[in-house]
């Protein structure tokens, strides 16, 4: 297996489940202070390492009236002051590859995360492999688990072998997205660590006609189903009030609930590592 080295901690099927987690999107800077605060107290608490995640734009929004986030450079102050604060890892996503080139020499940004629907743009995972960061990608809800190969691939030849695969459902009829685990077990014979994003997997796309709905209630059930098969980290969108965040607010866990959650869900951990 693989093993990413991150801080003091690293990332691999084999180790204990990490949490990469945090609200979909930058609302401003205390929200995004107060969420990362809140789970750092849990995960310390938990025992379980915590990369923190935020979206500065969401270029995938549904409609063309919905708010899409802030620039780069404002999201970078924010996040500097999570890291400098909490001594969190920082993990946000991607579009283009100019905004890679901006990330190449930056050193707050631990990992960049490629889109679901951009999985397969040669061009951005060239960029997104040359800045020698970790690189999280999101499959596509349109792959099969061994389409990731072409992924991997592209990625290694800029001589970047940090790389993550994660698990986000896949296009099942209109507006639903399904999972099939054994695609969990598939993509982990490529020995790069394979991460679950069980919210986006509760996502219903354009659901609700100019924006996406979700099934929130889901999310325990698909977390426990993913961490018993054995995966080297959690994904997680979570906001102390998701009925009125900004986005992705039906498929966000309430923060409230998370705790007691990944105490459950560390055990179906340590049962999964134990017997693999």
């Amino acid at each position: 297996m693989i093993n990413i080295n991150l801080k003091n901690f690293s990332i691999s099927n084999n180790s204990p489940f990490v949490l990469i987690a945090g609200p979909c999107v930058i609302e401003n800077e205390s929200h995004s202070l107060m969420i990362a605060e809140e789970l750092h107290k849990i995960c310390d608490d938990v025992g379980i390492n915590l990369i923190f995640k935020s979206s500065f734009d969401k270029a995938n929004r549904s409609s063309i009236n919905s708010d899409r986030g802030i620039k780069l450079d404002d999201a970078l102050k924010i996040f500097e002051k999570i890291k400098t604060n909490l001594n969190l890892p920082i993990l946000t996503d991607v579009h283009n590859e100019d905004q890679c080139n901006q990330l190449k020499q930056d050193s707050i940004i631990d990992i960049i995360q490629i889109p679901a629907f951009l999985c397969r743009q040669t061009d951005l995972l060239l960029a997104a492999g040359s800045t020698n960061k970790i690189i999280n990608v999101k499959k596509g809800q349109f792959l099969s688990p061994t389409d990731v190969k072409n992924i991997f691939t592209k990625i290694e030849t800029t001589d970047n072998k940090n790389i993550m695969i994660t698990e986000r459902g896949t296009t099942f009829g209109y507006n639903t997205l399904v999972n099939d685990f054994k695609g969990i077990d598939i993509m982990k014979k490529y020995k790069y660590p394979v991460i679950f994003d069980a919210t986006h997997s509760v996502q219903q796309p354009g659901g609700m006609g100019d924006k996406s709905g979700g099934q929130r209630e889901h999310i325990p059930s698909l977390c426990k189903a993913a961490i018993s098969i054995g995966v080297a980290g959690l994904f997680l969108e979570t906001h102390n009030d998701p009925d009125n965040a900004p986005s992705d607010g039906p498929n966000m866990i309430n923060i409230k609930k998370l705790k007691n959650l990944l105490i459950q869900l560390k055990q179906f951990d340590d049962i999964a590592k134990n017997h693999a």
